[in-house]
């Protein structure tokens, strides 16, 4: 049964279309796990990937289990285990300061790879990008721990905001034989891996499922852009970008995409906004503000970070993380499936620079005025487990602020450590915030 906050046909809430996306991703993220369990238990060994630049569509072809250790970690900050295991860590000798992913990450090795929600299997081998600067150091662990082989991927970033070559410049041309050359690198490191060899028709497979998925991706996006949005970029944002990056170029993920387009836009057509689930009733969240998030999302509260905005009718109908930390595939870049290789070294380069730029210097749909998505507001959330992504963001608000008069509100905690959150002392803020919100919409309706 689907209750809504707002008059509709019995008929359309009836419709098995409506939640299929939240009831497969749930389905799917514990199909992941254990698949994983599986071949830990069969002694099967996996390769560990990162979501920024995880050259699934490599990875596939090579039929090698996949562990994303982001994943892994914000699950045991969900499930309210983390603080243990970050504790176990730094016992172990890591340092407060490091990434909180990294230390839960380590942990679970110390354990065994033991998990809530399964048994990870070890690595045979990793492949690590500078999306992140903390992955080279974090891939540097596992190989002392298992004493396996690391692929490097160098790929060309910005070197100052808005200075991205572009494809047909000199630069775009060297960036992108650079690119390639590591392809063929982590190849050929498959193969020695595997013992198996390179199957390019399988290949092209692969990159078909992702082109699938990028080009649902991109739709998805823009349905939010109208009233009322039809997906919580912070609650169900979470559980899209776990499917982009487990199922990234398979047949599954591509499937969870269409399938989801589908739904969504039925809802967006009969003005059947975003949901979430209230003893056990399925019912339309109110929408009175659409705001931004920029930054991570708080997992050790999840729930109730959400609480913090959705208790005043706030709903992310966007957020920078589900462009970031989905690898690039918001970008809607499609692979030539005629030049395999060449295609996914351009696409991992245009991809990866451009999320690792939204980290770093903005996100120009949702910081600015001229927003397609509509913002009342922007919420910038710092975590201490986390410099790349949070070290900017006073400056951004504060530069914002100043150029076009967009409400913002500055939180900081953390993305899996519940030392470092303030429950009490973030909520003082959102009310404050809603507070100037509801001000802002007064005056605005009175000088009518």
């Amino acid at each position: 049964m689907i209750t809504t906050m707002s008059p509709a046909p019995i008929a359309m809430l009836d419709n098995e279309l409506i939640g299929r996306g939240a009831r497969d991703s749930a389905r799917l993220t514990r199909q992941w796990f254990s698949a994983l369990s599986e071949a830990a238990q069969e002694g099967r060994k996996a390769a560990y990937a990162f979501v920024l630049g995880s050259m699934c569509e490599v990875l596939q072809t090579f039929d090698m289990p996949i562990v994303f250790p982001e994943v892994t970690a914000l699950q045991l900050a969900v499930r309210g285990i983390s603080e243990e295991y970050l504790k176990e860590s730094e016992d172990y000798g890591y340092s407060p300061d490091l990434c909180g992913y990294l230390k839960s990450d380590i942990a679970m090795h110390l354990r065994g790879g033991k998990h809530p929600m399964g048994l990870i299997p070890k690595p045979a081998m990793a492949v690590t990008t500078n999306g992140c600067n903390t992955y080279f150091k974090w891939a540097e662990v596992w190989e002392r721990l298992h004493g396996i082989p690391i692929v490097t991927i160098d790929i060309p970033h910005e070197r100052a905001a808005h200075s991205l070559s572009q494809p047909g410049d000199k630069d775009f041309k060297y960036e992108h034989a650079y690119v390639v050359a590591q392809v063929k690198e982590l190849i050929s490191e498959c193969e020695q891996v595997t013992g198996k060899k390179f199957d390019i028709d399988k290949f092209r497979q692969h990159l078909h499922h992702s082109n699938v998925m990028s080009h649902y991706w991109k739709k998805l996006f823009l349905l939010n852009t109208k009233t009322p949005a039809v997906f919580s970029g912070l609650t169900d944002g979470l559980a899209y970008l776990g499917m982009a990056n487990c199922y990234r170029a398979t047949e599954v993920g591509a499937e969870y995409f269409k399938s989801l387009y589908e739904e969504m836009e039925y809802r967006s057509v009969n003005g059947i906004g975003a949901m979430t689930r209230r003893e056990g009733i399925d019912v339309q969240v109110e929408q009175r503000f659409r705001l931004g998030l920029i930054g991570v999302p708080c997992y050790p509260i999840f729930r109730g970070f959400n609480e913090f905005f959705s208790n005043w009718g706030g709903i992310f109908v966007i957020s920078s993380y589900m462009d970031f930390a989905s690898g690039g595939t918001a970008l809607g870049f499609e692979f030539d499936l005629n030049n395999p290789i060449e295609s996914f070294a351009e696409g991992t380069l245009m991809n990866l620079r451009s999320a690792q730029s939204g980290i770093l210097f903005d996100i120009p749909q949702i910081e600015s005025p001229a927003s397609l998505f509509r913002l009342d507001g922007i919420v910038y959330h710092g975590v201490k487990s986390c410099r790349t992504a949070s070290s900017g963001l006073a400056d951004r608000r504060f530069q914002l602020s100043e150029a076009g008069g967009l409400p913002t509100l500055m939180l900081e905690s953390d993305i899996v450590d519940p030392r470092s959150v303030s429950q009490a002392q973030m909520k003082n803020r959102a009310d404050a915030f809603f507070e100037g919100l509801i001000s802002r919409q007064q005056k605005a309706a009175a000088s009518y």
